[in-house]
């Protein structure tokens, strides 16, 4: 993860940077669950299966993709408010694969 705090912040900065390093990647691992056993949804869906809010959930996706622990389908699905959204799956690990 890119650092969160600048090196001129306080010490209480510094502090909640690396609180909220732990709640992201605990935000990562529910995330990336919820699509093991669900399959692939967009971000609303993975929002209303895990109880994150879409915001946590939005900035999760794409450090989960720059990892290459989840893709992009291709596909779009609909978002709770009706509009088009980016559908999202685990991406599947070599040995799966053999």
């Amino acid at each position: 993860m890119n650092q969160v705090a600048r090196n001129t912040d306080p010490l209480t900065s510094w502090a909640a940077a690396d609180s909220a390093k732990s709640l992201a990647a605990q935000h990562a691992t529910i995330i990336i669950k919820a699509l093991c056993k669900y399959g692939a949804m967009g971000k609303d869906g993975i929002a209303s299966i895990t109880g994150l809010d879409g915001n946590q959930v939005a900035r999760r996706l794409s450090e989960l993709e720059r990892n290459h622990e989840i893709l992009l389908t291709g596909r779009n699905v609909q978002s709770k408010s009706g509009r088009v959204e980016r559908e999202w799956k685990v991406m599947p690990k070599q040995m799966d694969l053999i």
